[in-house]
């Protein structure tokens, strides 16, 4: 006899890097995005919608090699033998949108998006592969009030989501400025030496917030050893040349006039240094004029941001609250937006200058903070209210119920498994129903049906110590007339939700 050939089974086993999210964590997300979208649309962006694949080249930032595209991103090749892959961030669709475009669309072009990207990098605690962005960009107007309103927007966009002025703030810095210090120091950026030498700053200065000024230092100069052993190779600038970069970088703070003077100062001898000093005095007038949030957007020479890809103005929404991190240590929370100007990225595809600036918030770390600071959850989203099946030959009955819940706005639904009682309400109280609705035999020849609040029956169970206590008060279980079901689960439901939640 042949032997019989075993059947493949693939073993159910999620990537690394990904994450399967359930109820909870989507809804939590949908009512922030929501409330986002609510600001972003009172100041007339517009929404939008690019595809999720893109052509390698037009990704721009990576192209393919022999066998695949270079690291970062999620690359195959389509019938033609062209490189696609999935988009890493929502912009550089937009800038191939607007190139593509460019003659039918209203200038500026205003518009947000929300949207999963992809990144192919190596995953770790708290990083993903796949992840949320909510961007808004004005593409096609050089004016710096474009770049203050994003900076504006988004610190009335942290005040809507519940966070207090002292527990954020929006940090502007300018392309330009950092370039006038760059030149200041000298060598020349169009040499592999000098490019590297000047790369090798920007890295250290982005690294202020974690390793101090003395930390920069070391890198800026000779190099430095860190407390695991490994040591990496500094920028190898004198002492004269490091004063002039931490003069630049520790010039903040004492309100954006001071900044931008101490700035001035700075880069004097510099045009493109000037320039950059200019466009921040004119971001800090518009931030002035625009009112409530105009203390939490503040000029801070070390922000420091893709250098490579924007040209003007950056900036970055920080959180300054504590939060617990996975090691039990107590850090503040850090960066959950940013942006700034890319006035060559149109210019890849069309040849000509097409100013833009646009600013793009962390839609899943954005999250994580709210749960953190706990404000996600000030409003709890429960499940349906469950309408029971006691008897399989009466579920037109029990189905109408449902209908005119439904059409009362109440969200219900029919338990259509085939268990008994006892299984449906485990059901019910895993959907985290906040109610059920029960109408066996004895209730329906009396023209009643019985309300269950799962939610208040779940905390009186906690105070209650005696099944007689129980008896006496059955507060959580009442029966009703059949014809005021809509009326009394209403009723129930305001004792939980809060008006205009589900």
């Amino acid at each position: 006899m042949a032997k019989k050939e075993k059947k493949f089974r693939p073993k159910a086993r999620l990537p690394r890097g990904f994450r399967d999210q359930f109820a909870g964590d989507v809804s939590a997300r949908l009512d922030m995005i929501d409330r986002i979208r609510t600001v972003y649309e009172q100041y007339g962006f517009d929404p939008l919608e690019t595809s999720s694949i893109e052509y390698v080249d037009a990704l721009g930032k990576f192209l393919p090699d022999e066998d695949r595209p270079m690291g970062g991103v999620f690359g195959f090749q389509d019938d033609d033998e062209q490189w696609l892959a999935l988009r890493y961030d929502l912009t550089a669709p937009l800038a191939r949108l607007v190139a593509e475009r460019y003659d039918s669309l209203a200038k500026p072009f205003r518009r947000y998006q929300v949207g999963p990207v992809w990144r192919n990098e190596k995953p770790g605690p708290g990083r993903y592969r796949e992840f949320y962005q909510f961007d808004a960009d004005t593409v096609g107007t050089p004016l710096m009030a474009a770049d203050a309103e994003l900076c504006v927007m988004v610190a009335e966009t942290l005040s809507t989501l519940g966070l207090q002025a002292d527990e954020f703030k929006v940090r502007v810095n300018n392309r330009k400025v950092l370039n006038g210090i760059l030149n200041a120091i000298g060598g020349d950026a169009e040499t592999d030496e000098g490019y590297r030498q000047r790369l090798t700053v920007l890295r250290a200065v982005d690294k202020l917030d974690r390793l101090g000024g003395d930390g920069v230092r070391a890198l800026l100069g000779k190099g430095r050893l860190d407390d695991s052993g490994d040591y990496t190779d500094g920028a190898g600038l004198d002492p004269s040349q490091i004063d002039l970069v931490m003069g630049f970088v520790e010039a903040g703070g004492g309100g954006n006039e001071a900044v931008c003077k101490r700035l001035e100062e700075l880069v004097k001898d510099q045009e493109a240094g000037l320039a950059g000093v200019r466009e921040l005095e004119q971001i800090a007038e518009f931030v002035e004029a625009s009112g409530s949030n105009s203390g939490t957007v503040e000029i801070d020479p070390s922000v420091v941001r893709g250098l490579e890809y924007y040209t003007g103005p950056v900036f970055e929404a920080e959180l300054t609250f504590e939060v617990t991190n996975d090691k039990g240590q107590v850090v503040q929370f850090g960066s959950v937006a940013g942006g700034g100007r890319y006035d060559d990225l149109v210019k890849r595809f069309k040849g000509v200058e097409v100013p833009a600036t646009g600013i793009s918030i962390g839609v899943d770390r954005l999250l994580s903070a709210l749960v953190a600071r706990d404000t996600a959850g000030e409003a709890r989203r429960f499940g349906p209210v469950v309408v029971l099946v006691m008897d399989n030959e009466q579920i037109g009955r029990y189905q109408k119920m449902v209908t005119e819940l439904r059409n009362a706005g109440v969200r219900a639904e029919l338990y259509l498994g085939g268990s008994g009682m006892r299984a449906q309400l485990k059901y019910a109280d895993k959907r985290n129903a906040p109610v059920v609705v029960i109408e066996g035999e004895d209730e329906r020849n009396a023209g009643q049906v019985t309300l269950k609040d799962l939610i208040l029956g779940a905390a009186l169970s906690s105070e209650i110590e005696t099944s007689e206590e129980w008896r006496k008060g059955q507060p959580a279980q009442i029966a009703i007339d059949r014809k005021e079901l809509v009326g009394q689960v209403k009723e129930m439901l305001a004792r939980h939700v809060p008006a205009g939640a589900s």
